[in-house]
């Protein structure tokens, strides 16, 4: 069963949707990973290291239309994105390349492709995760609203109006999704 929301992923039009699909096939759950598509997709990045050197290269094997697809979103990401934009300009002053920022913008933008292709989940269009993966993630690291709440400094029903979408609480959300991504 193909995701319809895979057109709602930033910068995937029909063509771009229709290489993804194609290099994921018809049984997306085979591919067990975030990790697993990102090397399918030619997008795991390669220890390039050199003496003091730490840095990873592009990786060039992989689904080449799988890793166009994917350039051709962070491209368009690049220009007309503006939370990108700020990532770029962040990686820029930290001295990395274009070639190193694309790889890594490719490497975030396979995590969107995954939740959408492989785990059917919708895309919202600040590119967070919906409500119900949130409770679903602090159910399943049998943590409860209120230690969640004390960890984040606020009352526990900031967390229950998160989780029920009844507030959206911007800064809070991303907190907590920082939080869950961490414990």
């Amino acid at each position: 069963m193909i995701n319809p929301h895979v057109t709602s992923i930033f910068g995937c039009g029909s063509v771009v949707a229709a290489d993804l699909i194609v290099s994921v096939g018809d049984n997306p759950g085979r591919i067990h990973s975030e990790a697993a598509l990102a090397h399918l997709c030619g997008a795991a990045p390669i220890p390039a290291s050199s003496g003091r050197t730490h840095r990873h290269r592009l990786n060039r094997g992989g689904d080449r239309r799988a890793n166009s697809a994917l350039h051709r979103i962070a491209l368009v990401r690049m220009h007309h994105d503006q939370r990108t934009r700020d990532y770029v300009a962040k990686r820029t002053k930290e001295g990395l390349s274009k070639k190193e920022i694309l790889r890594c913008l490719k490497r975030a933008i396979v995590r969107e492709v995954y939740r959408v292709l492989c785990l059917g989940q919708a895309v919202l269009p600040t590119g967070q995760v919906e409500v119900d993966e949130l409770k679903a993630r602090r159910i399943e690291r049998q943590l409860s609203q209120a230690q969640v709440a004390e960890k984040l400094g606020c009352a526990p029903a900031r967390i229950s109006d998160i989780e029920t979408g009844k507030r959206p609480l911007p800064e809070l959300r991303l907190a907590y999704e920082e939080l869950l991504k961490s414990a």
